[in-house]
């Protein structure tokens, strides 16, 4: 029983090491290269935890060799552009000027229904609306739509405007004080301690959520069993 313990949890952090050495992608947008490391390596990691005739490090060499293998490509791609179209192919242009491009939906085995699937989740219903669909290498659908089609904005409109997005930095997280982001953002442990006395609570484990942005704007949300 132990053994099983400690072979899944060996197996389990190695996985996760090493995916996250390869990036953060998820799954629905993770190029052809990337998600045949995934399954090889799903089904590597199983076959050592059930059976115990086998080795542990007959399991370890081919899953290390898979990620040394996967960063070795990624690097490659990054050095040559040809050898990143081979291994991951090109964007193709499903719609151009709201006309379907046949042959590209035919040569990428797009069917119409996926496509008006793919548009209807980004709100578009209309194909001459569409400037540009473009089905990217990990399988998503960028739509540009055209001018006359996009939500006007205040500087199209000629409207004055302040610019008012800004990055909220979280201080304290579900009770977990974050003491580099309180410097980081700039404040001290006597602000920090006014913000929860005009919250009426005395202690960070009492508070879901505390944050400030670029701006100077608090957000505080005390947890529920604190009221």
């Amino acid at each position: 029983m132990m053994t099983a313990f400690f072979r899944t949890v060996i197996l389990y952090l190695l996985l996760i090491v090493g995916l996250r050495l390869t990036g953060k992608r998820q799954i629905g947008e993770l190029e052809p290269i990337e998600l045949v490391l995934t399954m090889l390596l799903s089904d590597l990691a199983s076959v050592p935890m059930q059976d115990f005739g086998i080795p542990l490090l007959n399991g370890v060499i081919p899953i290390i060799t898979l990620l040394c293998m996967s960063m070795l490509l990624s690097c490659l791609s990054l050095r040559h552009v040809r050898f990143r179209r081979l291994i991951c192919g090109r964007p193709a242009v499903i719609i151009r000027d709201g006309k379907l491009q046949q042959d590209a939906m035919r040569h990428n085995r797009l069917t119409l229904d996926e496509l008006f699937e793919e548009l209807r989740t980004q709100g578009v219903t209309d194909i001459s609306d569409v400037k540009y669909a473009i089905l990217e290498t990990g399988g998503q659908l960028s739509v540009l739509l055209r001018t006359v089609a996009q939500p006007a904005t205040p500087y199209q409109l000629g409207l004055t405007y302040e610019d008012d997005v800004f990055l909220p930095t979280v201080i304290i997280n579900d009770g977990r004080l974050l003491t580099d982001q309180l410097r980081r953002a700039g404040r001290d442990e006597a602000w920090l301690q006014k913000q929860l006395d005009q919250n009426g609570v005395s202690s960070p484990h009492q508070v879901f959520l505390l944050s400030v942005d670029e701006r100077g704007e608090t957000v505080c949300i005390v947890k529920e069993d604190a009221k």
